[in-house]
């Protein structure tokens, strides 16, 4: 073997263990964008039920506790007794007889004075959040924010009402959250003219997804569009059905 031969074959041996090593990699990436989510999910599901099951496991009477017969830990016991109990105070207090024993319950609170206004803002915030979550940010738009020829993601409430609606005259104004990234739980409570907002096709999904992403995972479009033609020439359908079921009128 000569130099150059030489020189070659290390050359081919340097790149096939660039080119192995760069699968593994691009193995290992694979790998971990499946394990990393799945993971975490676990974990925090894990998490909250172990802290439920550590909250309500000291109230339960030691006959009710099955932990007690058996020769393991039961995982969960406590939540499903959670869910229950919540249940079943639902029920007692939908009767006339449970919504009066609720409003003497309130009435002790509202003399106390520390407690009245965090007990009043919490029953606000479940009422308001319990009752509206089927109508709270159900479209996505966008607007330009914080100046013109900048755009910003928006997920729409609702229409602006009490004062802020009574002090805008002749404008009709749209509730709007703007989530921060990658944190889409903190932002921005802004009051924005109906005109000055485009809306989006995405659902609330996708705009949190691109929102937590920093823009680097954005819905498929172009699936959005065959969806609605596919969509569109199924209800087109049964419309051609019926006119070709119709008698036609001899000449």
């Amino acid at each position: 073997m000569n130099k150059n031969d030489k020189n070659h074959h290390e050359h081919e041996l340097h790149v096939g263990n660039i080119t192995f090593g760069r699968r593994l990699r691009n193995y290992f990436l694979t790998g971990l964008m499946i394990a990393g989510p799945v993971g975490i999910t676990l974990y925090i599901a894990w998490s909250i039920i172990r802290a439920v099951d550590n909250l309500v496991k000291p109230l339960i009477p030691a006959q009710y506790d099955p932990n007690n017969y058996l020769p393991f830990d039961v995982p969960g016991f406590g939540l499903v007794v959670a869910i229950v109990a919540i249940m079943a105070l639902g029920f007692l207090t939908a009767n006339l007889v449970g919504r009066s024993f609720v409003q003497f319950g309130e009435s002790i609170l509202a003399r106390l004075p520390m407690v009245s206004t965090l007990y009043g803002g919490l029953k606000q915030l479940f009422e308001t959040v319990m009752t509206q979550s089927s109508k709270t940010f159900k479209q996505v738009g966008i607007i330009q924010y914080p100046r013109p020829g900048i755009w910003a993601i928006v997920l729409i409430s609702t229409e602006a009402k009490g004062e802020v609606a009574a002090k805008i005259d002749n404008e009709e104004m749209m509730g709007c959250f703007l989530p921060t990234t990658p944190n889409p739980t903190s932002g921005f409570l802004l009051f924005v003219p109906k005109k000055d907002i485009i809306i989006l096709d995405m659902n609330t999904e996708e705009a949190a997804k691109l929102i937590i992403s920093a823009g680097l995972v954005a819905p498929d479009y172009q699936k959005k569009i065959a969806e609605l033609a596919k969509k569109a020439i199924a209800d087109k359908k049964p419309e051609e059905e019926k006119v070709d079921k119709k008698p036609r009128v001899k000449k």
